[in-house]
């Protein structure tokens, strides 16, 4: 007895496994081609080169001169913990950017047209930013080891403090995509990112202990991400770290706290940034 089986259908949904796979390759492809024109553009990897290096500087002698610190700890090893966390803030204006030009400029209609993973357009962009992030990663830990600036604790918690710096710019990437979907120019949404951040930035402990602020806005920064990253880096880095008299619960486990709220804007912000692509591209 003959078994007739039926031949696949040409339109057939390709299963989970396939569209994972897609969605792999089609960010891998994008991320490289997001890489290559970020570094065929020199002057736009100012934020992450020359930008660490001004405010380093900048904070160390002329501004930190003024920051008296409790039991006459350097301000230098407790600047630039801070100083990371500024600048994974500020880098992710540019995925803001990128994504709003790509949305205006038409490259997106072009991948309308291609079988692509909605998912790994977005995707390839945050990947390719947190590559470029790596270079302002160097660039600050130079600059700080220039300044004075050490680590204390061993390799294992210095690579835990820079794995957990990346995730969190990872995480802030993809909230940026949102915002650069929102705006209706790439200047516009640049400006209004680089505000937000500045202003998450100074009211947090990343330059100055929180216990001067007045009591409400002293609450404000102690719950604030960058506050508790500063911490978490300060901790794995054995740099000084006031905020862990601090009673507030990011404060008193910054590591976790950074870890929860960088998986958490993740998981928020990663489908939303997706649904809004969606919706403005209408596929």
């Amino acid at each position: 007895m003959t078994t007739l089986v039926a031949a696949p259908s040409p339109h057939a949904r390709p299963g989970a496994s396939a569209r994972a796979r897609q969605a792999i390759s089609d960010t891998l492809v994008l991320a490289r081609r997001n890489l290559a024109r970020t570094l065929s553009e020199p002057e736009s990897l100012i934020d992450v080169t020359l930008t660490p290096v001004i405010f380093t500087l900048l904070f160390a002698y002329v501004v930190g001169g003024a920051i008296a610190l409790p039991h006459g700890v350097s301000y230098h090893d407790y600047l630039v913990p801070g100083m990371f966390a500024m600048t994974m803030a500020s880098a992710s204006t540019g995925t803001a950017a990128a994504v709003n030009h790509d949305m205006a400029g038409g490259i997106i209609d072009r991948f309308r047209s291609l079988p692509m993973s909605r998912a790994g357009v977005l995707a390839g962009q945050s990947l390719a930013d947190l590559l470029t992030t790596l270079i302002a990663v160097v660039v600050l830990a130079v600059t700080g080891l220039a300044i004075g600036w050490r680590v204390h604790t061993d390799f294992a918690h210095a690579l835990a403090g820079f794995a957990l710096i990346l995730l969190f710019a990872y995480a802030l990437n993809w909230g940026m995509a949102c915002l650069g979907m929102v705006f209706r120019s790439a200047e516009g949404v640049q400006q209004f990112g680089v505000l937000m951040m500045l202003g998450l930035t100074f009211v947090s402990s990343a330059f100055v202990p929180t216990g001067g602020m007045p009591a409400w806005l002293r609450e404000v920064a102690n719950w604030n991400p960058l506050s508790a990253l500063s911490a978490a880096v300060r901790d794995l880095f054995g740099n000084p770290n006031p905020a862990s008299a601090v009673h507030a619960w990011p404060l008193q486990h910054p590591v976790l706290a950074t870890v929860v709220y960088s998986l958490g804007m993740i998981a928020v912000l990663a489908p939303l940034a997706v649904r809004l692509y969606r919706t403005r591209t209408g596929k």
